[in-house]
């Protein structure tokens, strides 16, 4: 005869592994807000431009726009290359942080 299933810790499980994946997520989008300078906006103004772009649904725009956000990586990929010990003063980085493979494209 078969063990019977635990669906209440598996189903535990499950929502800490969410869980988990949401705070990473989180995390990753305060440190690419940071990365690319956008924390200097007040709250009010990176929300409004947060709003906008999700609004857009010019392809152009948001074409050009996911080429400058690859070029920013890209460029952000090579800085760090050369200097090892550039973030020796804040928290360190994680693997698949906010950075994306070269050449990929998506959203978070």
């Amino acid at each position: 005869m078969r063990k019977p299933r635990d669906y209440d810790s598996e189903l535990k499980a499950l929502e800490d592994k969410a869980r988990e994946l949401k705070t990473r997520k989180v995390q990753q989008l305060g440190e690419l807000v940071i990365a690319t300078g956008a924390d200097s906006l007040s709250t009010e103004e990176l929300a409004g431009a947060l709003v906008a772009i999700a609004e857009n649904k010019e392809a152009g725009r948001r074409e050009a726009w996911a080429k400058r956000g690859a070029a920013f990586f890209q460029g952000r990929a090579r800085r760090s290359a050369s200097t090892p010990d550039r973030n020796a003063g804040g928290a360190p980085t994680q693997p698949g942080g906010a950075q994306p493979a070269s050449g990929s494209t998506g959203a978070a």
